[in-house]
This record gives C-alpha cells, structure tokens and sequence, in this order.
C-alpha cells in the first residue's frame, strides 16, 4: 500500500521555488531518511506533508487522501515533531498527553498515556509542568505525543536535534518500532550516521530537487556519504547520482 504519494510538488515563495517538481512515493512501513544540506528544501517538504503549508503546484496524498481537499483525515492518521515543541508550558507532561489523547478520542487513555510517557522516559517527571523541562525533555514528550495516537505515518524534522545520547538511543528505539509495527516513518536529519543505521531508503534533496534515491539493499551504511557528497554536487538535477557498481534510482 502506498502511504504517501507526491507528483510534480512545487512551493514558492515571494517568487522563489524552494521546492522543485519532486515526485516521491514511499509504501507503507518503511522508515525514509531525507537527507541534504542547510536550505534544501527538506522541512519545507515535510511541512506540506504534515499539511501546514499548501503547495504552488502539484498532487499530494496521504495514506490515500488527497491534500489539501482532505487535510483534517490526514491530520488523524498524522504523527508530526518539528524543529519546535509545540507543547502547553503550564501543564504537566500527563496533562499535554491527554489534551491530545482526547483530541483524537483514544480508548483507554490512561493506559496509553502511562506506555507512552515510559516509552519516552518521562513516567517519573509525568507531574511535572513542561515549562520546567529542559529543551530535550521538551522533545522528549513532543515524540511521546506524535505516536500517542499510533498514526499510520510519522513525520519527523531533524527529531535527534537537542536530545542527549540517552534520549537518541530511544528515539532509535521508538523509530525503529514504529516501523515494525507496520507504520510509515519520514525523517529529515543531518546526522548521516543516525540515517544510516535506520532509514530502508534514502533520499537526497539538493537545491529543493530529489537529486538520488538508494534503498538499502542497494547502498551500503559506510558509502552513505560517499554518496551524499557526490549527489549534492551534481550539477544535472534531473539525473540521479551514480556510483560503480550500483544502479540508483530516481
């Protein structure tokens, strides 16, 4: 089944293309790392995923429903961490869940609430106000409340961004699950090292155009930034990178 389909996606602003007729279609449970230097495009892409912008031209959908026709279905069957928290400073880790929770009419929602908040390393602090959290306790709850509703897919920009090394480990952890459970995982990150030991695919986004794609079947962890490097710099767009030995696809 396909969970997200993109055909020909353009968005402009005052005039400037910061994304460029990007086609990408990724079928439900994998986990797809987009990766590409600063200004690239990548959490302008995501942003239209996660329906907050609208694009200038093009065809998107979300496990089945078209953007932006359809944006409050797709809302339920999203999970979404941005660059920015988002949460109710002066409600506790417990209350920010069940705010949500309700939100989206969940059964037995205390329940979900304690697994979550365990999950995410927060049970202890759960009475807590989160404006006392620090910036990684913060996106600490923020992964707890996008997988709170168990969506059929997860949006996550630069996620590992001010966790320690404790809280990347379970971000792993929480990636890695959700992608078993049959859920579709789309992560924007810097960390190629990170990408690499969990993305089923990746995709290189360069100047606001997917410039390669390579699953892991076809890439190996260590020629992931051989690769990164060599795509960013081709100077034809529309022609994806190749290495030796290996038939990249677009």
């Amino acid at each position: 089944m396909i969970a997200i389909s993109v055909k020909n996606l353009n968005v402009s602003y005052h005039g400037d293309e910061a994304v460029r007729n990007i086609s990408f279609s990724l079928e439900s449970g994998n986990l797809v790392g987009v990766i590409g230097p600063n200004g690239a495009g990548k959490s302008t892409f995501l942003r239209i995923l996660a329906t907050l912008s609208r694009p200038s031209l093009g065809e998107v959908s979300i496990a089945g429903f078209p953007l932006p026709t359809q944006a409050a279905a797709v809302r339920r069957r999203l999970g979404v961490v941005t660059h920015l928290p988002l949460l109710y400073g002066d409600l506790t880790a417990e209350e920010n869940l069940r705010f949500y929770g309700r939100l989206y009419s969940l059964d037995s929602l205390n329940a979900r609430i304690t697994e979550v908040l365990k999950l995410v390393g927060l049970f202890e602090r759960r009475f807590d106000l989160v404006r006392t959290f620090s910036r990684g306790m913060q996106q600490r709850l923020a992964i707890g409340r996008a997988v709170l509703h168990d969506p059929e897919v997860i949006l996550f920009d630069e996620p590992h961004t001010g966790l320690d090394q404790e809280a990347c480990v379970m971000l792993d952890n929480v990636l890695r699950e959700v992608a078993a459970r049959g859920r579709t995982v789309v992560m924007t990150s810097h960390d190629l090292m990170r990408v690499s030991e969990l993305a089923s695919r990746f995709d290189v986004l360069s100047n606001g155009v997917i410039v390669a794609s390579a699953t892991r079947e076809q890439l190996n962890p260590d020629q992931l930034l051989a690769f990164y490097r060599q795509s960013v710099q081709q100077n034809d767009h529309s022609n994806p990178a190749r290495l030796p030995g290996h038939n990249w696809m677009t």
